[in-house]
């Protein structure tokens, strides 16, 4: 979110803390995207926030809710606030319980394919409604197919991503492997070293498929440690993920830093595959890598909640 946005967004979490009495009295933006996560403090509560209309936030807490039940390792809930969407001055809010990160650094291989494995187990317990992870492609080739929204793509990259999304959806379908609820976007970046292990977040992108669509969206040391899993499908879902990306980053609306450059370097994996690398093996390719961790691991930036600007007019 840009400003005025940023600000309105902020206010709307901290009031909202607020009124459930939740002390916020300062915000610290933790990610900033299409979606905002802020820890509000001193109550130490972590808002995710988003406009209006752009949002699955309903369908995240209810899943948060039945993989707590099946002790998945996934994110809870705050606490101290009734589980449900708020809403105020155009913007959703979700409350959830903030994880101080583990000094230790990034987490092992091995505790990331556990932990994707026991959510996978714990996935196949849920009944809920959601999108198939075709419904997610259409999306990508409707983006590919419109110039208006697409304008910076050349016809010979739009040809390129037309064709790759078509060739491998169809290919993946006509395998009729097994398919289960997913998590959808479990890259390095939905994945916290919490204390008692590794802990998934960011719900909302929740699909059904194979497991192998997960399984593309991580880093290659941690697919080689998951059972049972079919190495020439993953291979295609590589594929499939990449030039998915790739499509978002060409997208007008997108807020991804650098994603022309992060388009461009996607596009390059698919022309030289197959076989196509691991998504983070792109994202973190010299030239690459800052776009990555900016959009990931992105030094957090204070902001103060206007109750606390009132009290402090000297605060820029």
């Amino acid at each position: 979110m840009e400003e005025p946005a940023l600000s309105r967004a902020v206010a709307a979490a901290t009031s909202i803390a607020s009124a459930l009495d939740l002390t916020a009295t300062n915000a610290i933006v933790l990610h900033n995207s299409n979606k905002l996560a802020v820890r509000l403090l001193p109550c130490d509560v972590l808002a995710r926030v988003a406009h209006v209309g752009q949002e699955v936030a309903a369908l995240e807490i209810e899943l948060a809710q039945r993989l707590a039940e099946a002790q998945s390792p996934v994110a809870a809930l705050e606490p101290r606030a009734e589980p449900r969407v708020y809403e105020r001055d155009g913007f959703v809010v979700t409350l959830w319980t903030y994880y101080e990160p583990v000094a230790t650094g990034e987490v092992s291989p091995a505790g990331y394919a556990k932990a994707l494995e026991r959510l996978h187990a714990g996935m196949r317990k849920v009944d809920v409604t959601t999108p198939h992870f075709t419904d997610r492609v259409a999306e990508a080739q409707q983006l590919v197919e419109s110039r208006d929204r697409t304008p910076a793509l050349a016809d010979a990259d739009r040809e390129l991503l037309g064709n790759t999304l078509r060739s491998l959806r169809q290919a993946i379908e006509e395998r009729g492997t097994a398919e289960q609820l997913l998590h959808g976007e479990p890259h390095p970046g939905n994945v916290l070293n919490a204390r008692n292990g590794p802990l998934l977040i960011d719900l909302e992108t929740c699909c059904r498929g194979p497991v192998e669509f997960d399984l593309a969206h991580v880093p290659e040391e941690v697919s080689e440690l998951y059972p049972g899993a079919d190495r020439d499908l993953l291979g295609e879902c590589r594929g499939l993920v990449l030039a998915m990306v790739a499509a978002w980053r060409w997208d007008l609306a997108d807020q991804f830093p650098d994603r022309q450059r992060a388009g461009r370097d996607l596009l390059s994996a698919l022309r030289e595959g197959p076989p196509w690398p691991a998504l983070d093996a792109v994202m973190r390719q010299p030239g690459a890598a800052s776009v990555a961790d900016r959009a990931l691991l992105s030094e957090p930036g204070e902001i103060r909640s206007p109750a606390d600007r009132a009290s402090r007019p000297d605060t820029p």
